[in-house]
């Protein structure tokens, strides 16, 4: 009787579609966005969540909407409630997606849909376009909504453009507009400082707006970063609840924009920042927004992560299902003071930890002004006679007679005052005329909006790559953000600086990317105050922080991990804090894991315990880097953290617990793992144990069913304050 129903109502629906306005299904496995065109040829959202099982009833979704605007008369007073671009100057009362003025001078905006297409790009990936147009002017913006089906992330932008007879000016340009219909909604962001990113903060959003940017132009994301949870109806935890993950890829100014308005209802708005950056748009010309990513769950935000981390893997980060190359950093051990003896030791120094690289950091470079300190040298790209008389060719030949891969740190986006480049080209600095250079770390910023400028910064990693073999890796820096900004080049158009320098930008990592396809890339920038999904396409890892005092880096790791996988976030073991050589490096291992220390200062059962660590990690980096993680123990929450990866056929997994600082000896519960397959038995085994040291892990060894692990839990917290512990988890046969 059912199943003749639900026939009855298809066919009910097929009928009534022949005689209505289209809808349009952006589906993914679990989730769902549904449009619909409403009688008056403008287009609405219906429908944001989790995917029906019948199509057709997101129609009647969208009916019980409607009956919300229904004046006395009865008849509907608009189709549908929520526009899905909404444009400024007739009847929108809240936030707009887009606002422009004609050539005629008329402020106002009205979108109609035209058509739209679907189009098929691969078993996964579908891309659907739909085109709307002004009615009285020849103004077009194309929505485009690029679906990820297995992830269950969708990516949305726009395309504006125009054939009025003269530019027209864009006030407002995002790249998407969501509408959501909850009793409540809260907001999980991350706030930044040097030394302080992510730092997470979640509170429920009430009437009026609430905002989340950046205005730095670049190194955008040092205050606030890119990326959010929305939880809809109460807070979301790592299992239950309904969540958006959000972010978008762009590596210039963004902006989120909330609005609860007085029905409760909810409109996000996604972009670049419009702040100081009116664009003038030519005829024929378009405009392309960046994309706004995003997932939704409805079984909390370590579903939602795991979303995203899956897709980024695929599609959103260079490289991202191959393997990562673990390195020994030389700026902790001798900062600037180095010359190539010191250098080659050094790489022999790798060799013995078992790392694949090492990693010469700043200082190498500058003849007239040697880089000698943060004063000067930078923007000259020649290696440093006195420190490398035989250059950086030297270091390539050594690191292939020690079987050792080599990379090297520069930061071509900056420029020195005392530097022969800013000598021969004061031009290419965006700086104000008529006001004094506001510096920051004794730094400039390159006008990267001039096409000589951006030859030059290519030709920078160019030149690198010319000498001899190359380097094997790049550490590509950018150490401030925009202030006092103007740039020559651009002229009378000083309001496109950060968008141009931003798309100036990505055109030098796109000629790069072309040239070197396989050349991994370390994003930095002052710590960790840039990463997106933008600079991701072109770098196969970011720094996370210059804090790398392992107590802080666990609350920073933990902020990243809900939108980056890990074998994108770099973490090394430094001298910064006072654990222990283990926990350092049982943190560090937490993601893509790295040495910057003094390996000639262990001691040897720190040398020893680091060098069984690394190949520890060498062999567990399949399931770290691409296995599902599951955030276990919040540090948010309680005084430890703990949370383990699983590989896709839940044949092995490795736990990693933190204990923090307990006020008194805590009497820690059993912790449920999660992710395992409940039919296969699992040995669990401690391992990055100190050289003589016992198991702080009382059951390794045991053999356990993967329904008892994840019902019963184990207790693998230690009781030490500041101790770390590491269960390598693997499927076996027992036999009868």
């Amino acid at each position: 009787m059912k199943q003749l129903l639900l026939l009855l109502l298809s066919l009910l629906y097929s009928f009534v579609q022949a005689q209505e306005k289209p809808v349009i299904q952006i589906e993914t496995e679990n989730s769902a966005l549904v449009l619909k065109v409403g009688k008056n040829q403008k287009l609405y959202q219906t429908y944001l969540g989790t995917k029906l099982n019948n199509s057709f009833e997101y129609e009647l979704v969208s009916k019980e909407n409607t009956k919300k605007f229904i004046v006395n008369d009865g008849n509907p007073l608009i189709d549908l409630r929520h526009n899905a671009y909404p444009a400024f100057g007739t009847d929108n009362l809240f936030t707009s997606a887009i606002r422009t003025t004609h050539n005629d001078g008329n402020p106002s905006l009205e979108l109609e849909y035209q058509n739209h297409i679907v189009r098929k790009i691969d078993a996964n990936s579908t891309e659907t376009i739909i085109k709307l147009k002004d009615p009285q002017y020849p103004f077009y913006v194309n929505l485009y909504y690029k679906t990820f089906y297995k992830e269950n992330v969708i990516e949305l932008w726009t395309e504006i453009q125009h054939q009025e007879k003269k530019p027209v000016i864009l006030y407002n340009y995002a790249s998407s507009a969501l509408h959501l219909d909850a009793d409540r909604y809260w907001l999980t962001q991350y706030y930044s400082d040097v030394v302080e990113e992510m730092r997470m903060e979640e509170s429920q959003l009430n009437p009026g707006s609430r905002v989340i940017d950046s205005k730095l132009g670049v190194r955008t994301n040092m205050f606030a970063a890119p990326s959010f949870f929305l939880s809809l109806n109460s807070k979301s935890n790592e299992n239950t609840g309904e969540v958006i993950a959000g972010t978008i890829a762009w590596s210039g100014n963004f902006k989120f924009t909330f609005d609860v308005d007085n029905n409760n209802e909810l409109r996000i708005i996604s972009g670049i920042n419009e702040f100081a950056s009116e664009y003038s748009l030519e005829p024929g010309k378009v405009f392309k927004t960046p994309s706004f990513i995003y997932t939704f769950s409805n079984h909390g935000k370590g579903q939602a992560s795991r979303n995203l981390h899956t897709w980024a893997r695929k599609y959103g980060l260079k490289d991202g299902e191959k393997p990562r190359l673990t390195l020994l950093n030389n700026w902790e051990t001798t900062f600037f003071d180095f010359d190539q003896t010191k250098l080659s030791n050094m790489f022999d120094d790798a060799k013995t930890l078992g790392v694949d690289m090492f990693l010469l950091d700043d200082g190498w470079f500058g003849n007239k002004y040697p880089r000698s300190g943060s004063v000067s040298g930078l923007g000259d790209w020649q290696a440093t006679k006195t420190k490398l008389p035989d250059g950086i060719g030297f270091l390539m030949e050594k690191a292939r007679e020690t079987n050792v891969k080599f990379g090297i740190w520069i930061e071509p986006e900056m420029i020195n005052e005392k530097s022969e480049l800013y000598e021969k080209h004061p031009d290419w600095v965006l700086t104000l005329p008529n006001r004094e250079k506001s510096l920051y770390r004794s730094q400039l910023v390159l006008d990267l909006c001039n096409p000589k400028v951006q030859d030059f910064v290519f030709k920078v990693v160019d030149d690198i790559m010319q000498t001899q073999s190359g380097v094997a890796f790049f550490k590509w820096d950018c150490n401030r953000m925009m202030t006092n900004a103007y740039s020559s080049y651009l002229k009378n158009k000083q309001s496109h600086l950060f968008i141009e320098y931003t798309r100036g930008l990505y055109k030098v990592l796109d000629k790069i990317k072309s040239k070197y396809p396989n050349l991994p890339m370390m994003l930095c920038a002052g710590g960790g105050g840039r990463v997106d999904y933008g600079m991701l396409n072109y770098f196969t890892e970011f720094w996370a922080s210059d804090n790398t005092d392992p107590f802080d880096r666990i609350f920073i790791q933990w902020g990243y991990s809900g939108f980056y996988p890990a074998l994108a976030v770099c973490n090394h073991v430094t001298s910064m804090g006072n654990q222990s050589i283990k926990f350092k490096t049982d943190v560090a291992m937490m993601g893509k894991l790295g040495f910057d220390i003094h390996v000639g200062g262990l001691k040897n059962d720190e040398l020893l315990y680091c060098k069984e660590a690394a190949a520890n990690y060498k062999r567990l980096s399949p399931v770290i880097w691409q296995g599902d993680l599951y955030r276990l123990i919040s540090p948010y929450e309680d005084s430890r953290a703990v949370l383990m990866y699983v590989n896709e056929n839940k044949t092995q997994s490795v736990l990693f617990s933190y204990t923090l600082h307990p006020l008194t000896d805590p009497n820690y519960s059993l912790v449920r793992l999660e992710g395992l397959d409940a039919s296969k038995m699992y040995s669990v085994k401690e391992i990055n144990l100190m050289p003589k040291a016992k198991n702080t892990f009382e059951e390794s060894g045991t053999v356990f069913s993967g329904d008892f692990l994840m019902k019963a839990g184990l207790k693998v917290s230690s009781s030490r304050q500041e101790s770390s512990v590491v269960i390598e988890i693997k499927a076996v046969e027992l036999n009868d």
